[in-house]
């Protein structure tokens, strides 16, 4: 292996990257400028904003889950939390009534890689995954790797299949 891609892949968590060899995922790693937000990702990439998903941390009473976006697009708490309940109800659990961001201090504590640059692999992160119908029409995307510097661009349609994902609309325009 090239001294430049050993040093982007030590760049990454070992778990990350041995849980996407494990599952048999096709990837690339994306080495780009520091970002903070998936829209500067797109940017920096030169890529629609569509194809960068954007991981948001949701504490929904006493659970956790992702909800994962266009970088493009807000949460729409309301539609987040009907989906999420709607999955409640399919598992014979009690419907949840409050759904927030999690707390940054939380995250440090209990999340894998840096906070806003959240890996969304459910059994990496041992949550459920609601992904976003308009993300996974595209054919490729990019998702955080737990870097600042570094994406993970993958078929959109195996990630679907691989993490389970619960798919539905709770996005809107910004």
């Amino acid at each position: 292996m090239p001294l430049a891609a050993y040093c982007i892949f030590m760049a990454i968590s070992k778990k990350i990257t041995n849980y996407l060899d494990k599952n048999k995922y096709r990837y690339e790693i994306i080495k780009h400028r520091t970002t903070y937000t998936a829209w500067d990702v797109s940017q920096t990439e030169k890529v629609k904003p569509r194809e960068v998903a954007k991981s948001l941390m949701m504490k929904v009473d006493r659970d956790y889950a992702i909800a994962v976006i266009p970088a493009d697009r807000n949460l729409d708490k309301k539609k987040f939390l009907k989906l999420f309940n709607i999955q409640r109800k399919k598992a014979g659990e009690k419907c949840a009534k409050k759904v927030n961001f999690a707390k940054e201090a939380w995250m440090k504590k209990n999340i894998l890689g840096k906070v806003g640059a959240t890996p969304s692999f459910s059994g990496l992160l041992k949550v459920n995954i609601f992904a976003d119908k308009l993300l996974l029409k595209n054919r490729k995307i990019y998702l955080g790797s737990g870097e600042y510097n570094i994406s993970i661009k993958l078929n959109a349609s195996q990630y679907l299949k691989k993490e389970n994902l619960i798919a539905g609309s709770f996005s809107q325009k910004k």
